[in-house]
């Protein structure tokens, strides 16, 4: 069993930043990957960006060179590192343990405006 608590989402204006977080507790293993989804209404959950134990990451197409994924091993903390948001960003944002995923936390949401 693997518990996730995502934090950070917020309110944010177009162009805008915001850093989500994401601990991990429960049985860890330190060679899982970690990873983010996102899921806006009316759509299914997609594919943010995962990181592996050794730091390798992958992205969406949508997001890349703007997200970044980075991990803190021994806080058991994923972070992801959001700039330059766009309105179509606006979802509900899910960490992810392992991948394919097998534990979800309970999400949070971003809003962009504009």
């Amino acid at each position: 069993q693997v518990h996730l608590v995502e934090s950070g989402g917020g309110l944010v204006q177009a162009g805008g930043s915001l850093r989500l977080s994401c601990v991990a507790s429960g049985s860890i293993s330190s060679f899982a990957s970690m990873g983010w989804y996102r899921q806006a209404p009316g759509k299914q959950r997609e594919f943010v960006a995962v990181i592996t134990s050794g730091g390798s990451t992958n992205y969406a197409d949508s997001v890349k060179g703007r997200f970044t994924i980075s991990r803190d091993n021994a806080k058991n903390t994923v972070y992801l590192q959001m700039n330059s948001l766009k309105p179509e960003d606006t979802a509900v944002y899910y960490c992810a343990y392992s991948h394919p995923p097998r534990y979800w936390g309970q999400g949070t949401q971003v809003t962009v405006s504009s």
